[in-house]
């Protein structure tokens, strides 16, 4: 057998032993992420975010595909300025909440769902502190 028959011959039986594999564990998303107009707390059981006006939760844990992405449903409730009234609650909204993670930086891209409305894109990072102006 030449050598470029060997080669091939080694890269054949290396792609089969890859191809038997199990797939790689992906993790769950956890820590804490801030950044301008948005804080999120992320655990393995779920998310809190904070926003100048708002907060939302996501239910379930998050874990990115290979390439960092991840999509999960959960919930956004507006507020309002001023102080909350007795037995006023906000009413949360059904959400959802597209990102991709690289490294120490996360985009997160809320929409609601039951109307389609964008609420926005967000640049967080890793540890940071959010970067927040409560409503008035």
């Amino acid at each position: 057998m030449s050598r470029n028959g060997t080669a091939i011959g080694l890269l054949l039986l290396l792609w089969i032993a890859c191809m038997g594999a199990a797939p790689a564990r992906r993790e769950a998303l956890t820590g804490n992420w801030g950044g301008a107009h948005a804080g999120l707390e992320i655990t393995a059981e779920g998310a809190r975010i904070e926003y100048d006006c708002a907060h939302g939760t996501i239910e379930g844990s998050i874990v990115p595909d290979r390439a960092g992405r991840f999509e999960a449903a959960g919930t956004h409730t507006a507020e309002h300025g001023g102080p909350v009234r007795e037995g006023e609650e906000g009413t949360g909204r059904p959400a959802r909440y597209r990102g991709k993670v690289a490294g120490k930086r996360l985009t997160l891209a809320v929409t609601l769902t039951d109307t389609g409305e964008d609420l926005g894109t967000f640049t967080l990072t890793r540890d940071a502190p959010p970067r927040l102006t409560k409503c008035l």
